[in-house]
């Protein structure tokens, strides 16, 4: 039996809602995003983790709440059982007792060893979604994030959102 589709805009806005927090304000995006196309079979790409659900290493500084546009490097070597989450806006329980559901670095690990993707970058990268400010994610986070892709020679990037 199939499960139906997560309806997360009315699942975020009730959880909101419980929280006390004012209405989401979604980002709606007219233009398309320009299309990239892989430029190299992913045997032989790079592959950079970036998720939203909050995860930090043991040893990090956790996540505050509100607007938080930082992110955390996570060595994509770090043992499974040194990942935490600070989140405000989804249930953690999940995600604390497995993390790949919300950061699936064991799966990407296993698709190197099989040979399906060439290699990870060194670092893979997270920051608690959830952020009011779609101007502070367009001018603090995004750029920051792209430099540190850049930096460790990301081929292509898979995004994981909370």
């Amino acid at each position: 039996m199939a499960e139906a589709p997560v309806e997360y805009i009315a699942s975020i806005t009730r959880q909101y809602a419980r929280l006390g927090y004012k209405p989401y304000g979604w980002v709606y995006n007219t233009d398309t995003p320009p299309w990239q196309p892989v430029k190299k079979p992913l045997a032989q790409s790079r592959v950079a983790l970036i998720a939203s659900g909050g995860i930090y290493r043991r040893g990090q500084v956790a996540f505050h709440f509100k607007d938080d546009t930082s992110f955390r490097l996570i060595p994509t070597e770090v043992r499974t059982e040194d990942l935490r989450t600070a989140h405000f806006a989804y249930d953690q329980t999940d995600a604390r007792r497995e993390p790949n559901v919300v950061f699936p670095i064991d799966t990407l690990r296993g698709l190197v060893h099989e040979g399906f993707i060439g290699a990870l970058t060194e670092h893979a990268f997270t920051f608690m979604g959830g952020i009011y400010s779609a101007r502070r994610v367009r001018e603090d986070l995004a750029p920051a994030l792209t430099s540190r892709l850049v930096a460790e020679r990301a081929d292509l990037a898979l995004l994981v959102p909370v």
